[in-house]
């Protein structure tokens, strides 16, 4: 059996596996052994495992991952999630369907201090759910709202799967940050107004809250300007170039703690932080090994140059194969997690990719313009059936809500995503004119 049809069978076999609900690490752990030992035989395969394991989670870039998760933990049990929704339903709740928006904003800004897409959807949902209910929002827009906008988490820059394929591509991490930050507030943008068609078309979904005093508004800023001030001091010290991607982590996380203890973190919750992202850290770097295995069979397989070399030699407009790995990844996205499907696609996507004559941008330009493309099309997997992590998230915590309402209120925060990816696609400048700016 060739290399390529042998590649084939793993990745088919590895599918069968995740439709079976076996975890997509044990799944590319199983396809990469079985793969690997297949083409060179047991003994290469063990002389590989002796130093690709340490060798991958030796990379001090990934340190990030423990960083900023510790981070969200750390935020989300110190009170800053709640102190965020406050704060922005203090200044547009009063509008028609403002908490509905109130809820997306405190999604933004919580991402920037979390970098998880199911921890933001997660956390969010048990802080804004209940003043949801409370004025009687139609149920499926507010868990569409809520699941939508726990995706911001992803994008929002920090972003953890945005780390990792930095790491993959071996690009700047903080380049790839900032490449993200136009898109993901123009994904923030897109979901206030949705909500406000959304509620404009059936006027009784979203009702308005009541109007705040401006010494509420003060007070509520008040609650927030740290971290406003975390947030600018990470972000802007790794664009500035003062500190790295990790060393900006550190000190997010170091001054994060300090918050959260003036808040009140004692120390079960703390314990509890650690613990959570210690569970996280061991899923996220069984997965990464799981990936690295399965992708040295690929390369041994010769299944993504080949690929590559196909599309450039079929002649395909470039645009028409871009269009097509979009579409990949929206049927992937509905039975997959965005981590797993950035893991298992990037070494097949990128080296295709980068063969390709799109819009006359430069490798590097390219290599990051795909990154937050690619990112953006695997969010909108966190919230399209059959599995949806974000509306099972929000459903889970609102029990009363049929998954069938609260995917039917996902729908119209779907075109706005489609919507924002065709732009991404058709302007580039959109996640490169800052980075460009930033030079």
């Amino acid at each position: 059996m060739s290399g390529n049809a042998l590649a084939l069978w793993v990745l088919g076999g590895m599918l069968a596996l995740l439709a079976l609900r076996v975890p997509i690490a044990i799944a590319m752990l199983a396809g990469g052994l079985g793969g690997y030992a297949t083409l060179q035989g047991w003994d290469p395969l063990l002389a590989h495992l002796k130093s690709a394991p340490f060798g991958r989670f030796a990379n001090y870039d990934l340190s990030v991952v423990p960083l900023f998760l510790l981070m969200g933990n750390l935020a989300s049990r110190g009170g800053l999630s709640a102190a965020l929704f406050r704060a922005a339903n203090a200044f547009i709740g009063h509008f028609r369907g403002g908490i509905a928006m109130a809820a997306v904003g405190a999604c933004a800004a919580f991402g920037a201090i979390c970098g998880s897409s199911l921890a933001t959807a997660a956390t969010m949902g048990q802080v804004a759910l209940p003043e949801l209910r409370r004025y009687r929002y139609d149920p499926g827009l507010a868990a569409g709202t809520l699941a939508a906008g726990g995706t911001l988490g992803i994008l929002i820059p920090p972003s953890i799967v945005l780390a990792i394929y930095a790491i993959l591509a071996e690009q700047n991490i903080a380049v790839l940050f900032t490449a993200a930050f136009i898109p993901g507030l123009l994904a923030a943008a897109g979901y206030l107004a949705t909500i406000a068609v959304v509620v404009r078309l059936k006027p009784g979904s979203g009702p308005a809250g009541p109007r705040h005093s401006g010494q509420e508004r003060l007070a509520a800023l008040g609650q927030v300007w740290p971290i406003a001030a975390i947030f600018a001091v990470m972000l802007g010290g790794m664009y500035l170039g003062w500190f790295n991607a990790t060393e900006g982590a550190a000190i997010g996380t170091a001054a994060t703690l300090v918050l959260a203890v003036a808040r009140g973190l004692g120390l079960r919750a703390l314990a509890d932080a650690m613990l959570s992202t210690a569970q996280s850290t061991g899923m996220i770097f069984l997965i990464l090994l799981g990936a690295d295995l399965l992708n040295a069979f690929l390369a041994l397989s010769q299944l993504p140059a080949n690929l590559a070399a196909a599309v450039q030699g079929a002649g395909l407009p470039p645009l028409a194969v871009l269009l097509a790995v979009i579409a990949v990844y929206v049927v992937l996205g509905c039975v997959m997690d965005s981590l797993s499907m950035i893991l298992l696609t990037i070494p097949i996507f990128f080296p295709m990719i980068m063969g390709l004559d799109l819009w006359g941008l430069a490798p590097t330009e390219k290599a990051v313009w795909f990154g937050v493309l690619a990112l953006m099309v695997v969010e909108i997997g966190l919230i399209t059936p059959p599995v949806g992590m974000n509306v099972y998230i929000i459903t889970g915590i609102a029990r009363d809500i049929p998954m069938a309402t609260a995917f039917r209120g996902v729908a119209p925060f779907l075109v706005s995503d489609a919507c924002r990816v065709l732009l991404l696609v058709f302007f580039p400048a959109l996640s490169l004119w800052l980075v460009r700016l930033m030079q």
